[in-house]
């Protein structure tokens, strides 16, 4: 099998590609990347993947070499797009070239080609606030401009149901070490803050609930799906509902020493919870693991 994978090089692309490359049925992965988040650490350590791995650094928008580069593929994971959480609703001309149209110029290319299987990374964040753990059947409705783009790309992502397998995977908060991190997102963050400042940044009451998925978990699944036949839809992939203060309790086990203040301790932020036991668990299986574990392991790739 013969895979394309856009961002490629980015926080979930990284561990990705190493997850794909091991397996034997995939002969050949083109990671296609504009390294505008500046991951170069993808391309740094030992990974016995000589032979098997093409970057291309190419822009998403870029419709004449995504139309090149999709040629003679079988399958493509479209991972590219702008996020800069906590920043969802700063810049909405980004968010839509990139995770909008970006995404609409890719399904018109997909639409010409060969293709045989895609997979879009969309977000939970497409469900705004909820009260309740939403579902796959729980209506969109986005708060920010991250979230608004997202739903408009997964309208054009749509129109491929019924012309190839097309999987729109709604992933929750992703956490966890990889060679390529981010540190904007939120259990990033602390353990970064926890352990070379001893203290931690709440805003709001701390009560907020957030889904949450490892970054080992989604890989795993998003290259089982490379194997797996899943009907065409979508599909929430979330592991967890945790709320701030709960990620807390679990940072002071590892940092009894941590300590921590709020801003805005008044204010109660925004819910956002998704159930789960998701659809896509009917096809494949989340591997198992603790918040604390997960952390504890982060703790060991710190240089001190």
């Amino acid at each position: 099998m013969k895979i394309l994978i856009t961002g490629g090089a980015g926080y979930i692309g990284t561990e990705l590609v190493k997850t794909l490359a091991q397996q034997d049925h995939v002969e050949r992965i083109v990671v296609y990347d504009n390294l505008s988040r500046g991951s170069y650490n993808f391309f740094i350590g030992r990974h016995d993947l000589k032979g098997k791995i093409r970057f291309v650094q190419g822009d998403i928008l870029d419709s004449r070499k995504i139309r090149k580069e999709l040629k003679g593929m079988d399958m493509v994971y479209h991972l590219a797009a702008k996020v800069t959480t906590p920043f969802a609703n700063i810049d909405s001309h980004f968010f839509e070239q990139i995770n909008h149209w970006g995404t609409a110029e890719l399904v018109y290319a997909l639409e010409e080609s060969n293709v045989s299987k895609f997979i879009f990374t969309s977000s939970a964040s497409i469900y705004g606030s909820t009260t309740a753990p939403a579902t796959e059947d729980t209506p969109p409705h986005p708060t920010s401009f991250y979230g608004i783009s997202k739903q408009r790309a997964e309208e054009h992502v749509m129109r491929l149901f019924t012309k190839i397998p097309t999987l729109i995977i709604r992933c929750g908060n992703v956490y966890g070490y990889s060679r390529s991190m981010r540190f904007d997102a939120v259990i990033n963050r602390f353990m970064f803050d926890a352990n070379f400042a001893g203290r931690v940044t709440i805003n709001g009451s701390g009560t907020q609930s957030r889904s949450f998925i490892h970054i080992d978990k989604l890989s795993h699944i998003l290259s089982t799906l490379s194997k797996t036949d899943v009907p065409s839809g979508i599909y929430n992939c979330s592991d967890k509902n945790l709320e701030i203060l709960d990620i807390l309790s679990v940072l002071k086990n590892i940092y009894p020493d941590l300590e921590y203040f709020h801003i805005n301790q008044h204010i109660t932020m925004q819910e956002l919870k998704v159930d789960p036991a998701g659809k896509l668990y009917s096809y494949v299986s989340l591997p198992d693991s603790n918040l604390e574990t997960e952390l504890r392991e982060f703790r060991q790739h710190f240089a001190f």
